[in-house]
C-alpha cells in the first residue's frame, strides 16, 4: 500500500466517523483557548476544564490578566501539573498581548510563538482551532497514532511528524485531522493497551498488522 493510498482510507474513515471533530478543551474565545492551551501541557484536558471556570471568571480578558502577578494566578491554578511555570507563563503572555498585540490573540503561528508559555504545538493548537488555519499541532497522541498506522516513515520528532502529515493531508482537513490523531490516540490507539478491537483503521495500520503477525509466529 502507498503512503497516499494509506493517507486517503485513514482520513475517508475519519470523515464518516467524526465528521465535526472538536477539541475538548473548554473555551469561549481566542484568549481563553491560549490560556487553556498553555494549561495543558502535561496536563489533562479534564483537569484544565475543572480550573479554567474560576480563573476565567476572575482573569476573563488579556487586560485583567497582564495586571495579575504570577502569585495571584497561581492560586487558581495550582492543582494542575507545574502550577509555578504556567502561573508565570499566563502572566508574561497576557502582558505581552496587551504591550505587542494591542489585546488580541493574533492567528498566525509565528507571532503566537513570540508569547511567554507559547512552543510551536501550543501556537499550531491555538491557530488551527481558534483560527482554522492549516496548521498540524503535534502532541504525544498525534506522534503515536501517526507512526503506529504508517502515515510517517523514519519521523523521529515531533517536527517529523507535523512536516509529513501537513505535506499529505490535503489543506482543508488539517485541521480537523489535527483532532481526529488526538481524539483517536486518546480513546481507542492508547500509549500501553491500544483499543485495536474497536479501531475500523485494522486493515491499514502498520502497528496492528505486525502485532497480528507476531502473535501467530
Amino acid at each position: 500500500m502507498t503512503a497516499k493510498e494509506r493517507f486517503k482510507l485513514t482520513l475517508e474513515y475519519f470523515q464518516l466517523t467524526q465528521p465535526a471533530p472538536e477539541t475538548e478543551l473548554t473555551y469561549h474565545d481566542p484568549y481563553g483557548l491560549i490560556v487553556a492551551t498553555i494549561l495543558s501541557a502535561q496536563c489533562t484536558d479534564k483537569r484544565v476544564n475543572m480550573i479554567t471556570p474560576a480563573l476565567m471568571q476572575k482573569y476573563p480578558t488579556a487586560e485583567t490578566m497582564a495586571v495579575a502577578t504570577p502569585e495571584d494566578i497561581f492560586e487558581y491554578i495550582k492543582s494542575c501539573s507545574y502550577p509555578n511555570n504556567k502561573a508565570k507563563h499566563l502572566s508574561g503572555m497576557a502582558r505581552m498581548l496587551i504591550s505587542d498585540f494591542g489585546g488580541v490573540v493574533p492567528s498566525e503561528p509565528e507571532l503566537l510563538q513570540r508569547l511567554p508559555g507559547v512552543g510551536r504545538k501550543t501556537a499550531n493548537v491555538v491557530a488551527s482551532v481558534a483560527f482554522s488555519k492549516p496548521v498540524m499541532a503535534v502532541d504525544t497522541h498525534v506522534f503515536r497514532v501517526a507512526n503506529r498506522i504508517g502515515l510517517v516513515k523514519n519521523a523521529k520528532t515531533p517536527r517529523d511528524v507535523e512536516d509529513q502529515l501537513s505535506k499529505n493531508i490535503p489543506t482543508g482537513l488539517i485541521h480537523k485531522a489535527h483532532h481526529w490523531l488526538i481524539l483517536h490516540g486518546r480513546y481507542i490507539c492508547k500509549s500501553r493497551k491500544p483499543l485495536c478491537d474497536q479501531c475500523g483503521l485494522t486493515d491499514i495500520c502498520i502497528y496492528y498488522l505486525a502485532t497480528k503477525k507476531r502473535n501467530k509466529n
